[in-house]
């Protein structure tokens, strides 16, 4: 098994032995299997060891017993007790979702603050084929039948070419001691429900069935790369993004019989589930200005495009002192510094205005129905709304555009327009420049 273990690691590129690599163990047969076998190979290594405190006693023997495990082969362990089941409680998790959080979000801080290259975790074959299972119960797509990734960034699976059988058989061959978890042999979690009742029946239907299902992934996989070069092109044709803000032209959808899966594959990075892509797709033919919010985004249909940007939560106004240099609101910042008085600004995100006429403390704040200015070289009001018409803006810039007022009076339409009255003039002694930019 030694030597399948490195062919698995060179043939997915997974580390070289000059990279010092943290360890997941839990102090079960797989961890233990894969540290008995990354120890015999020569890396430098490290373990990382959650205590969940969901056994009592038992939870406490597996810290103990992992402890023991690395002193005696000479290699640093960390080890963190974590309250998970209040965790889950306070973010509405199940017990399983909330130790998943717990361990990755941990593991990151371990590997980066210590300069680990990766993380290796001992998930096996038949850890894959029961995710497998339950993706296909919960509706997923083409990525939920690969399985678990051999790779997933900084994440290494160096176990995922043994079966369960093959790993007990090295571990009991080579005298390994391990931790047996009692909950793994109850039915009460839906993985378990799945190892010890669906996957023998369907060893019933083929008794080869890990070695079909290997084959069967490779091809997924295989599929799985052609899709996504595929989908690379499409998106460079009709996807362009330019800040926060990402344009999909609706030309893209329009002709494609399957829009919907095209259009859910790239906006369920944002949050949008399958039922928002089909309901979009319906939407495109209607009335512009229709808008669909995910946790984080708002999707936007425009005239001729899609326009998604980050879900704008409320933003509270700004007050802007005479002595303010910098100030934020939303994803904008505005940097305000005094200039020459024969300065004008340069562009639409400059404002040069006549420090005289402004009444202190100024307000940064969203634009609003009802709000009017005089746009500069009028000398009439206009609304807003009007003049965002006649600026062509898209809805999703409507949505973030602000404004900057002195004594109920807008100065500013920030990033667009100034006020006439407030311009420089021959007249003019002091002036002061107002710079708009996007946070980085």
């Amino acid at each position: 098994m030694q030597e399948q273990f490195l062919n698995h690691i060179a043939r997915f590129d997974l580390c070289t032995p000059g990279d010092t690599l943290l360890l997941a163990v839990s102090g079960g047969v797989d961890s233990m299997a894969m540290l008995h076998l990354f120890h015999a190979a020569g890396y430098n290594l490290g373990v990382a060891h959650c205590n969940f405190q969901l056994r009592g006693k038992a939870s406490d023997g597996d810290e103990a017993f992992v402890h023991d495990a690395c002193t005696a082969l000479n290699i640093p362990v960390f080890v963190r007790r974590f309250d998970t089941e209040a965790y889950a409680w306070e973010n509405g998790l199940s017990t399983q979702m909330a130790a998943r959080e717990l361990r990755y979000a941990w593991f990151e801080e371990i590997r980066t603050t210590h300069h680990y290259a990766y993380l290796a975790t001992g998930h096996h074959f038949d850890d894959s084929m029961e995710t497998i299972l339950l993706n296909i119960t919960r509706g997923a797509s083409t990525e939920g039948m690969a399985g678990i990734p051999v790779k997933n960034g900084t994440i290494i699976r160096p176990l995922l070419f043994a079966t369960r059988a093959q790993v007990e058989k090295y571990a009991a061959d080579k005298k390994l001691s391990w931790r047996e978890d009692e909950s793994n042999l109850t039915d009460d979690y839906q993985r378990n429900f799945i190892r010890h009742q669906i996957i023998p029946l369907l060893k019933e239907l083929n008794p080869s069935l890990e070695t079909t299902w290997q084959a069967g992934i490779e091809k997924i996989q295989g599929e799985l790369a052609v899709l996504h070069e595929a989908f690379a092109l499409w998106g460079k044709k009709y996807i362009t993004q330019a800040g926060d803000k990402i344009t999909l032209t609706k030309q893209g959808l329009q002709a494609h019989p399957q829009a919907q899966s095209l259009l859910w594959r790239f906006v369920k990075t944002f949050g949008f589930n399958f039922e928002q892509a089909k309901e979009v797709v319906q939407a495109l033919r209607g009335q512009p200005g229709k808008k669909f919010l995910s946790a984080t985004h708002l999707l936007v249909i425009d005239r001729d495009v899609l326009i998604i940007t980050p879900h704008q939560h409320h933003w509270h106004d700004v007050t802007v002192a005479h002595d303010t240099t910098e100030s934020t609101l939303g994803p904008w910042h505005l940097r305000i510094e005094p200039c020459a008085p024969n300065e004008r600004g340069t562009s639409g995100t400059e404002a040069v205005l006549d420090a005289s006429l402004l009444r202190y403390p100024l307000l940064w704040r969203k634009w609003k129905p009802g709000d009017a200015f005089h746009p500069l070289g009028m000398d009439h009001k206009k609304k807003l709304s009007d003049f965002f018409i006649d600026k062509k803006l898209s809805i999703a810039d409507k949505e973030s555009a602000t404004v900057l007022e002195s004594h109920g009076h807008i100065v500013w339409v920030a990033g667009h327009r100034i006020d006439d009255r407030f311009k420089v003039t021959e007249a003019t002694k002091q002036t002061l420049k107002f710079v708009l930019t996007t946070q980085a």
